[in-house]
């Protein structure tokens, strides 16, 4: 009994030290591109954010400023998507979405895990939100 019992603790740790050592999904690149106050709307500013992601790229669970309102544009292979408790959905290059105040971004990710994808975010927000994305437990 003993013997099997410590067979068993060698073999959970080698999966938990195997699974340990495999590499974490990459991390999208997030680049502001451009950050102008509208002149006709006082207080309010358009931002673009570029988000590249390489093969099996990722960005964790988030919500955005609270007053963003977002238009997203794919620019480059393709990108997968969960706003709020809605389905998942895949946007290829040339197709949008967008997220209202207060949506939550549960997912968003390359789609492949070959190929880069990238997207164009275009924000409408309070000028004084400084902070754009905010991570959330899923």
């Amino acid at each position: 009994m003993r013997r099997l019992l410590i067979a068993a603790a060698v073999y959970a740790a080698s999966i938990l030290t195997a699974h340990a050592a495999e590499p974490a999904a990459p991390l999208a690149k997030v680049s502001i591109v451009f950050d102008q106050p509208l002149p006709n709307v006082p207080g309010k500013s358009m931002k673009g954010v570029l988000v590249e992601y390489g093969p099996g790229g990722s960005s964790p669970a988030h919500i955005h400023a609270p007053s963003a309102f977002i238009y997203a544009t794919v620019l480059e292979g393709a990108i997968r998507s969960q706003v709020n408790d809605g389905p998942a959905k895949v946007f290829h290059k040339g197709e949008n979405f967008s997220e209202k105040p207060g949506d939550r971004h549960a997912v968003s990710a390359n789609a492949s895990e070959t190929e880069p994808a990238k997207l164009l975010a275009v924000f409408v927000v309070d000028t004084a939100d400084k902070e754009l994305t905010m991570p959330v437990s899923k």
